[in-house]
C-alpha cells in the first residue's frame, strides 16, 4: 500500500497542510515575527490532520525579513519541518519539479525557495492536457499566471524574481495586498482624492464589502471605517456608499493588474488558450480577470474547487503536494 503524504505549504504569512484525499486546512502564521515557533507549530498542526505516512513540503516563507537571505530563510524552515516531523519521512519539492530530502534541500536553496507553484503547475498541468493553457492560482499576497505548453507547466523563470520579470508571479492578493499598492487615487464625492500610503486598509476590505470574500456581514462596517482612513478620513465623513466606490474602484483596478498579467503570459502561447486551471482564495479574481483578458467561451475554466473541494482548492500548492507524492514512485 501506497504511503500517505500530508502536504505542507510555509509561507510567510499562513501555513497550509492537505491530504490527497481532500483535506485541507490554512491558518495565520506571522513567521516574520513567530519564526523561533515555527517547528512547535508545524508539529500541532501534523498532530491534528489525519492520519498519514509523511510529508511533502514546499514554501515561499524563506522571503520573510526576519532572514537575512533566502539560504537562511530555507535552512530555517527545512530544520523545523523535519523537527516538526518527529522522524517521519519528509520531502522538499523544487522548482525544477525534483524531489529532495532535508540535506539535498539546504545545498539546492535556490530550487527550494518559493517553488510551492510550481508543485501546483505540475499538478495542474495534466487537466489542461495537449492544449494551451494557464495555471492560474490567486491567494491572500500573490498571483502566479502558469503557462502549460503539450501537457507540463512551461514557466519563463524559476525563481520569484525571474517570474516577476516575466509577469508570472503578480504580487496582488485578495487579502494582504494594501491599497495604496493597487490604485494612487479613490473616488470621492466627485473627485479624486489621493491614497495615503499606509497600511489603512487590504483588498480583504474591498472584496469584503463587494460581498466576494468569505467574510460575514458583520465585518462590513470595520471595512468601511477602514477605508475611510485610506482617504485620510473617518466615518463621520465617508460613508456606506463613499466605501462601495472605493472597493469598486480597488477591484477594478485589480483586476486590470491581474488581467494585464494574464495576457502578457498567454502572448508567449502559441495560440490563445483554451483551458484555465483556477485556484486559490481569489479564484473568483481569476476568473473575472480571465473575461477581462478577452478570454470568451473558448476558454475552457477548471475549478480546482468544483472538482476537489472548496478546502483543497484555497490550500491548492499543499494538497498538490500530497497528490504528487502519493503519485511519485520514488519516494
Amino acid at each position: 500500500m501506497s504511503a500517505a503524504w500530508l502536504g505542507v505549504d510555509v509561507g510567510g504569512a499562513n501555513l497550509k497542510v492537505a491530504t490527497a484525499d481532500g483535506f485541507a486546512r490554512s491558518e495565520p502564521f506571522d513567521l516574520w515575527r513567530r519564526h523561533k515557533r515555527l517547528g512547535r507549530r508545524l508539529a500541532e498542526l501534523f498532530a491534528e490532520a489525519p492520519t498519514h505516512d509523511g510529508y511533502a513540503v514546499a514554501m515561499t516563507g524563506e522571503l520573510a525579513d526576519c532572514y537575512a537571505t533566502k539560504a537562511e530563510g530555507v535552512r530555517h524552515i527545512v530544520a523545523a519541518v523535519v523537527e516538526a516531523a518527529g522522524g517521519r519521512p519528509v520531502r522538499f519539492y523544487g522548482a525544477d519539479s525534483g524531489w529532495r530530502d532535508a540535506d539535498a534541500a539546504i545545498q539546492a536553496t535556490r530550487l527550494i525557495a518559493a517553488a510551492n507553484w510550481r508543485a501546483l503547475a505540475d499538478f495542474a498541468a495534466p487537466f489542461v492536457g495537449q492544449r494551451p493553457g494557464l495555471v492560474i492560482d490567486i491567494g491572500s499576497t500573490t498571483t502566479d499566471i502558469v503557462p502549460v505548453v503539450a501537457g507540463k507547466a512551461a514557466p519563463a523563470g524559476l525563481s520569484d524574481t525571474e517570474r516577476l520579470l516575466a509577469g508570472e508571479l503578480v504580487y496582488t492578493g485578495v487579502a494582504r495586498t494594501p491599497l495604496c499598492a493597487v490604485t494612487p487615487t479613490l473616488p470621492y464625492r466627485g473627485a479624486e482624492c489621493p491614497v495615503a500610503a499606509e497600511w489603512f486598509a487590504t483588498t480583504a476590505d474591498a472584496w469584503t464589502l463587494l460581498a466576494e470574500s468569505n467574510a460575514a456581514d458583520g465585518e462590513k462596517p470595520a471595512a468601511i471605517s477602514r477605508l475611510a482612513r485610506c482617504v485620510c478620513a473617518d466615518t463621520e465623513e465617508f460613508g456606506a456608499a463613499d466605501a462601495r466606490a472605493a472597493a469598486m474602484r480597488v477591484t477594478e483596478r485589480q483586476t486590470d493588474q491581474v488581467a494585464e498579467a494574464i495576457e502578457s503570459v498567454a502572448s508567449r502561447l502559441t495560440e490563445a488558450p483554451r483551458v484555465a486551471v483556477l485556484s486559490g482564495d481569489g479564484a473568483f479574481l481569476a476568473e473575472r480577470a480571465c473575461r477581462a483578458a478577452g478570454f470568451g467561451d473558448e476558454t475552457e475554466c477548471v475549478r480546482l474547487a468544483e472538482r476537489f473541494g472548496k478546502n483543497a482548492a484555497r490550500c491548492a500548492p499543499a494538497f498538490a503536494l500530497a497528490q504528487l507524492a502519493s503519485e511519485s514512485a520514488s519516494l
